[in-house]
């Protein structure tokens, strides 16, 4: 695992203590920024089950002013800051130990809106689309913003959720890709 491009390309990323994360592959995260193309530099970023904060960074290092990391774990959260830190990218970044759930409402209460939103929850928890709708339903994604969730090539997300609509789909082996923005 490392950062792809950008200005901590080639940094080498470690990966949290245990069992409880799947990190993004190198190829899936590359394919993801091809498909997003350049990334904004007055961006910002949730980095939802973060896990190593392995695409957050990735935002991070190719332009993005901040990225908010919430993992509820305490060894992704050490595995975070400590690859925050190996990439000099600590200063633009907001880490929180925190459910997904407290964390957006939190986030929607203090107004703040993300130009893209990262989530890679567990596979096969059936915890993908209730999170994509308590986004939907707490605003927290800007007007022009893009959700790209990862999730398990068997599940089958809906065309819409809520105010989201499904733009893209990739599959990557056992891994798919669903991009959504808001709904016009």
């Amino acid at each position: 695992m490392r950062v792809i491009t950008g200005k901590s390309k080639g940094n080498k990323l470690i990966a949290p203590k245990g069992l409880h994360t799947r990190p993004t592959s190198d190829n899936v995260k590359e394919a993801i920024f091809n498909i997003l193309g350049e990334i904004k530099n007055d961006s910002q970023v949730l980095d939802l089950y973060s896990g190593s904060g392995n695409v957050g960074i990735e935002f991070l290092s190719r332009g993005a002013s901040s990225c908010y990391f919430i993992d509820n774990d305490i060894n992704s959260i050490k595995a975070i800051r400590e690859n925050l830190v190996k990439t000099r990218l600590a200063a633009q970044a907001f880490v929180y130990k925190n459910t997904a759930v407290k964390a957006i409402n939190t986030l929607s209460s203090k107004g703040i809106l993300f130009d893209y939103i990262f989530l890679d929850p567990p596979y096969e928890k059936g915890i993908l689309v209730p999170i994509l709708e308590k986004i939907s339903d707490n605003n927290i994604l800007d007007a022009k913003g893009i959700i790209i969730a990862e999730h398990e090539g068997k599940l089958i997300l809906p065309e819409c959720i809520n105010t989201l609509v499904k733009t893209d789909l990739r599959s990557y082996g056992g891994t798919k890709i669903s991009f959504y923005t808001m709904g016009g």
